[in-house]
């Protein structure tokens, strides 16, 4: 084999070099939303997610502006463990990937709720902050009509000059929020700077999913909430 020819036939065949002048497009910042279907968790995420909200839903009334109920924090929950282990471990190798110094580092929990969506109800536009890095939702019920998470452009100055996009319903470089349909048994993560939020819910059915915030300490440090053990 010849790197900079080959010969066909008896017929020396160069191969073109590319042109000097061709523009070429360099990608930095990078803006990651990560996926992963693991419906096996969804049997247990149900049954105690289900004694959470019984719970929270007593003596209260729905808010008509914002028909939802939210549990108290679940990490807590010993038959949470391998759930909360599978995402914090997760959202450790996230951070390494990107380029992080995760050595001798852990991650830990600074919320992890349930929250149950009724008919018209939203998310406003929002970013976590109180040191988490990693945010994440995983979806345990989404009938017809559910929200759409969306996630939002995070350059702040691109979307005070943007111009108008030649096809909205396209996700291109020129759009300014990527919106998903939630579907039962799927984990999406991604770094907490990017602002999300849920379109209204349009569904007579609610829409349920668990939602978690982690933060990095040193492994040595007692951390403020419940510790993921990196091995």
């Amino acid at each position: 084999m010849c790197s900079a020819a080959e010969v066909i036939g008896g017929t020396e065949v160069k191969e073109e070099a590319p042109p000097q002048n061709q523009l070429q497009a360099l990608y930095y910042f990078p803006t990651a939303i990560y996926t992963v279907n693991r419906p096996e968790y969804l049997e247990l995420t149900r049954q105690v997610t289900t004694e959470y909200i019984n719970k929270s839903k007593k003596g209260k009334k729905l808010d008509p502006i914002y028909p939802v109920i939210m549990t108290e924090n679940l990490f807590n929950d010993q038959r949470m463990l391998e759930f909360s282990t599978f995402v914090g471990q997760t959202a450790w190798n996230i951070l390494e990937s990107q380029g992080y110094n995760m050595v001798n580092k852990t991650t830990y929990f600074s919320e992890m709720w349930c929250q149950q969506h009724y008919k018209h109800s939203a998310m406003e536009q929002h970013v976590h902050g109180f040191g988490s890095q990693i945010v994440g939702f995983y979806f345990i019920d989404c009938p017809p009509d559910s929200s759409h998470v969306v996630f939002h452009d995070p350059k702040a100055a691109k979307v005070m000059i943007n111009i108008d996009e030649l096809v909205p319903t396209n996700a291109t470089y020129a759009s300014n929020m990527i919106n998903f349909k939630p579907e039962p048994g799927t984990f999406m993560f991604t770094n907490a700077w990017l602002a999300h939020s849920f379109t209204r819910h349009a569904s007579a059915k609610p829409m349920r999913f668990i939602h978690f915030n982690l933060g990095v300490q040193l492994a040595n440090v007692v951390p403020p909430t419940t510790p993921v053990e990196v091995v």
